[in-house]
């Protein structure tokens, strides 16, 4: 799983490092792609579904719960996740308090368990804006979260999860997560929570 989850950071880092500011979002890299312009979006596309098939080889690969089906789910499901923590790293703390939320319940797996001890050490920076986990944090921190889901779940929870992140995901093409966050008084709460 470390493996994967390094490779989830690397595509971030090609964001950070090189990313266009002027193309953004799944439909404006797969736009640019149709032009014949390969983003650091497609080829970050790219390297999170290899980060996908990494964790994929690896979660069943002791037991007999190994199939085909369960392979492209939890591919899908790391791949994902990783992207839409991303799409949450859009003020300081979001993405790390998603993914505490997130973390919570799979804590037993060691990749939450992860999330949950490098959480404790960033977020009070986050929080204050002194640092920040860019694409290349928050694509690890979303793909340790999938990998955790990957390992906790059979494989229809495995789908059922993916289709969830995959549903956010395209969602967020249309809807700005911050303008519900911040319409709904509960979340606005907990989004702006440590940052007074």
């Amino acid at each position: 799983m470390a493996a994967a989850v390094l490779l989830a950071a690397g595509a971030g880092a090609l964001d950070d490092l090189d990313g266009r500011t002027d193309v953004k979002g799944l439909r404006g890299h797969l736009g640019a792609l149709r032009r014949g312009e390969v983003t650091t979006g497609v080829l970050k596309i790219a390297v999170l579904g290899a980060a996908g098939t990494v964790a994929a080889a690896a979660t069943d690969r002791h037991t007999s719960r190994r199939s085909v089906g369960a392979g492209v789910a939890t591919a899908g499901l790391v791949a994902g996740a990783a992207n839409l923590a991303n799409l949450f790293d859009l003020r300081p703390g979001r993405a790390l308090k998603v993914g505490v939320l997130a973390a919570v319940p799979l804590a037993r797996r060691p990749p939450a368990a992860a999330v949950l001890g490098a959480t404790a050490t960033l977020l009070p920076d986050d929080l204050r804006a002194r640092t920040m986990l860019g694409d290349t944090g928050a694509n690890a921190l979303g793909a340790a979260l999938g990998a955790a889901a990957a390992q906790a779940l059979p494989p229809g929870g495995r789908w059922a999860c993916q289709a969830g992140v995959a549903g956010l995901t395209l969602l967020s093409e249309r809807v700005s997560f911050t303008r519900v966050i911040e319409a709904t008084p509960a979340l606005r709460e907990l989004d702006a929570w440590g940052r007074r």
